[in-house]
């Protein structure tokens, strides 16, 4: 396909805009920057509706094709497509938006290895605004575009209510001071770990050890550190926080006011949290 001028111009920017619109039933069939048959991850989502200040349900109008020496960066196995989109929902946007939009996306080519026809499908992108564009966008990632369906659209719209809530859980940056303290009986104890934010809000860890009882461990988002919060939830913000954000060990330089014994114990109770939180899976290959 031709490139029109302003896909050539859109070549040194990136992505999408738009303007409130009502949102849309139905659709015609879906293409993705991912496969069909993988769900996208919940660590994935988080962290482009973290990196993105607009977050588009939209349809896409019209194609233009890049060519490889004309896109760099581009991925093995991808092509390059200038779009331009029409918008039926902002899912996130700090103000109104064009009701069309351009964009770059790079997507896979088919098992067949033929360029995808995204023309007139419905999709879920993240981005940012372009200063000075305000009918460009830029995605946050070349590939940040998705299939809409219903149950990603509804996923998608409960991360991004999470990341703009007023108390959403802070970035943690480092480990703080952690300690163990025994208790009165053989195996009691209690370790507590000051996790570092880029707010500094106060945001900690506490690990129980109780006689005939299973470790267990919680989660405080505030100066009071107790039990009663508990182990966040997996697939939640707050999950995402520790399991994506938290190092694989206590370094040394938290630990500097513990003897060896209950430093090993704090260590150890680390290493259960972090254990217990599982992987920061992404979902996207390599």
């Amino acid at each position: 396909m031709k490139r029109t001028p302003l896909a050539t111009a859109a070549i040194s920017l990136c992505i999408v805009a738009c303007s409130p619109v009502s949102a849309r039933q139905g659709g015609p069939a879906p293409v993705t920057a991912t496969p069909d048959s993988a769900p996208v991850a919940y660590a994935r989502l988080a962290r482009l509706a973290l990196d993105s200040d607009i977050v588009l349900d939209a349809t896409i109008r019209s194609v233009a094709r890049i060519a490889p020496d004309e896109a760099p960066g581009l991925a093995a196995g991808y092509v390059r497509f200038y779009v331009t989109a029409d918008v039926g929902a902002l899912i996130r946007a700090n103000g109104p938006l064009p009701a069309r939009v351009g964009y770059l996306v790079d997507v896979p080519f088919d098992p067949r290895g033929r360029a995808p026809n995204l023309k007139r499908q419905r999709v879920i992108a993240f981005a940012r605004a372009v200063a000075g564009r305000p009918d460009q966008v830029q995605l946050v990632t070349p590939d940040a575009q998705f299939a809409w369906a219903p149950m990603l659209d509804q996923r998608v719209r409960e991360v991004v209510r999470e990341v703009i809530a007023p108390d959403a859980p802070p970035t943690i940056t480092g480990i703080g001071n952690a300690f163990h303290v025994p208790g009165t009986l053989p195996g009691e104890g209690e370790t507590q770990i000051f996790l570092q934010t880029t707010t500094g809000a106060p945001v900690s860890l506490l690990v129980l050890r109780r006689p005939g009882e299973q470790r267990r461990w919680a989660l405080s988002l505030g100066d009071i550190i107790d039990e009663a919060g508990g182990a966040p939830k997996p697939d939640t913000l707050a999950w995402y926080r520790l399991a994506c954000g938290l190092p694989a060990a206590l370094p040394d330089a938290s630990l500097q006011s513990q003897d060896a014994d209950n430093a090993a114990i704090a260590r150890d109770d680390f290493a259960f949290v972090r254990e217990s939180l599982g992987r920061c899976e992404d979902g996207r290959a390599g």
